[in-house]
């Protein structure tokens, strides 16, 4: 039997990725001396060609990687989970060795030949593999403050390596997703409030860091040092405002040529501000809405708890990224290095995205809506523990409202309950 998929999904990550190349060859096509002099360094030698050609190749191997992923079982999946969290931690550690590359004062790569690897973005995907398998065994209890610990203490056994090198963004955000699926699967809301507590000092040390200080400072008025410390946001401010409705032309920016740095990596969002305008942005900014609405639309209908989870937790890991870099060029967060997902330039970032997408296909290729099998299981029963979970669906209320749970067995559940919408025409 041919297996089906959300062309939905499909269609819209391929619309970004089009994008996202776009993007890469406008900012790129004219290269700052400045660039020149950086790569030159490093004995690469740049041309008009030269980014857009790598970028192009890391789409098409995305693609294999993607497809593959649609096609591997996701029993095969779940089983590997742990060990693939293992490589990830290993591949972390190694930016530590002699084949770790050091760049802007952080060792976050690795070198695999003839290119560079960043092991933060594998460790997000493995985490999200983890707890999707974690999160859906049978001695899970919610209940349990052991269920919640075991989670958090791996979590900050990665975050302390990414502190180390420092990358502070994949810290924070390593952190938000985990926490967020932790929400996600019932755990007691007073373990999450208690742990966010406990933190706050751990956080206000690290922000006090002089180099981090300064970032803060400059994101609270980044005008006071505009040629310094403020210089990168005070050109993504006028990369946005120049582009105003309709921006100034596709290929016309200006800011790429000489004033804003990393335009062809963290902050390619300005540059489609500036060129495409407001509407242009926010078409952008729609499709990663969209994108986000069809994988959580793709987990609520998992027929199993690990796809629930996982089909979660990888439209959240993509989100909550695209977030993040729409609030630092915005100047909503501090300037972090995060990419925006499918579309700024970096093969790390794509492969380990499109290899989420991939999963998102196969969780939609192969899962239907769950039925209950007795009239136990309608009660909300749990077979192994005699006790009762809850469900992250919208399900019929008293007096015809519906009403929204945590995690996943809500034995009442039935397909009729899960009502089909659409946004602009898509159905999700």
């Amino acid at each position: 039997m041919k297996q089906t998929y959300d062309h939905w999904l499909l269609f819209i990550v391929l619309l970004l990725i089009l994008v996202g190349l776009t993007a890469v060859y406008s900012s790129t096509s004219v290269i700052s001396p400045d660039l020149i002099e950086k790569y030159h360094r490093k004995g690469v030698i740049l041309s008009q060609f030269g980014f857009i050609k790598k970028q192009l190749l890391t789409a098409a191997l995305g693609t294999i990687v993607m497809f593959i992923a649609f096609r591997v079982p996701l029993g095969f999946v779940r089983k590997m989970a742990i060990p693939l969290l293992v490589i990830s931690f290993v591949c972390l550690l190694m930016v530590f060795t002699k084949y770790g590359i050091t760049a802007g004062g952080a060792r976050r790569w690795i070198r695999i030949w003839p290119s560079t690897f960043q092991p933060s973005e594998l460790v997000k995907l493995c985490m999200v593999l983890f707890m999707s398998s974690y999160m859906s065994m049978v001695r899970f209890n919610k209940e349990k403050f052991s269920s919640f610990l075991v989670p958090i203490l791996i979590m900050g056994l990665f975050q302390a390596v990414f502190l180390k090198q420092p990358d502070f963004g994949a810290a924070m955000s390593l952190g938000l997703l985990t926490m967020a699926m932790l929400f996600l699967s019932g755990i007691r809301l007073r373990y999450l409030f208690s742990l966010g507590l406990l933190l706050l000092p751990v956080v206000a040390k690290l922000i006090m860091e002089p180099y981090r200080w300064k970032r803060v400072t400059a994101f609270l008025d980044p005008w006071r040092d505009a040629q310094g410390s403020g210089f990168q946001l005070v050109q993504s401010f006028i990369a946005l405002g120049s582009g105003g409705l309709t921006g100034v032309g596709l290929g016309e920016g200006r800011q790429k040529l000489f004033f804003l740095p990393e335009v062809h990596t963290d902050f390619i969002f300005s540059m489609i501000g500036e060129e495409v305008g407001f509407i242009g942005a926010a078409l952008v900014a729609i499709l990663f809405f969209i994108f986000f609405l069809k994988g959580i639309s793709i987990a609520r209908k998992a027929a199993e708890p690990f796809h629930f989870y996982l089909g979660y937790g990888l439209s959240m890991m993509v989100a909550i990224q695209a977030i993040f870099n729409f609030a630092v060029v915005t100047g909503m967060l501090p300037t972090k290095g995060l990419p925006l997902p499918f579309i700024s330039y970096g093969g790390s970032s794509l492969i380990i995205n499109m290899i989420a997408v991939g999963l998102l296909l196969n969780i939609s290729g192969n899962q239907r809506l769950a039925v209950p099998k007795s009239s136990s299981s309608d009660s909300g029963a749990d077979h192994s523990q005699g006790r009762k979970q809850a469900v992250t669906r919208t399900v019929p209320a008293a007096g015809g409202r519906s009403r929204w749970q945590r995690g996943y067995g809500y034995g009442g559940y039935k397909p009729g309950n899960l009502k089909t919408s659409r946004f602009f025409g898509i159905k999700i």
